[in-house]
């Protein structure tokens, strides 16, 4: 059975259901990425000092410590299963919508490509690989770009479904 472009066809109280499903996930994420904001200030020198720790800097407003080994396993861990059970679903729900083809496949696994950059990134950071920081800005903000694109897409094609030809 294909399900391509089926989501649509459901049921109007399925569609609603997937429509609060992305909308709450919504909610969740960005209320993760909203503490990401806060701990890193979004640039490579606060994601650096965030898992480095800036000890060493006397005039620093606020003062981080390097995070442990156990510390930046269980980040890296919880992150990787989560995110990806959640990249999953929505790239389910992606593949149930009528959007092209390239779209869909993109959309579908580039949050994956980008959950391994960001998350091993942090592991190769706090191993000493600095120049890593920027992998990681750069995949994580694709992975923002990725589901709110996902979110809109699979919201506008449970709202407003193609008609059958």
């Amino acid at each position: 059975m294909d399900v391509k472009g089926a989501l649509g066809s459901m049921s109007l109280q399925f569609r609603l259901f997937v429509v609060c499903f992305v909308l709450i996930l919504n909610v969740g994420f960005f209320t993760g990425f909203n503490f990401v904001r806060v701990t890193t200030s979004l640039n490579s020198t606060g994601i650096e000092e965030n898992y480095l720790g800036n000890e060493e800097d006397e005039d620093a407003e606020i003062m981080h410590f390097k995070k442990s080994e156990q510390e930046v396993l269980t980040l890296v861990h919880n992150h990787i299963l989560s995110l990806s059970l959640i990249f999953f679903v929505l790239g389910v729900l992606m593949y149930m919508t009528n959007e092209k083809s390239t779209t869909v496949g993109f959309l579908m696994f580039e949050p994956f490509v980008s959950l391994v950059l960001t998350f091993g990134g942090i592991w190769l950071l706090w191993k000493g690989v600095i120049w890593f920081k920027y992998v990681i800005m750069i995949s994580g903000s694709l992975m923002v770009f990725s589901i709110l694109v996902m979110s809109f897409l699979i919201i506008k094609n449970c709202l407003y479904p193609s008609k059958p030809s």
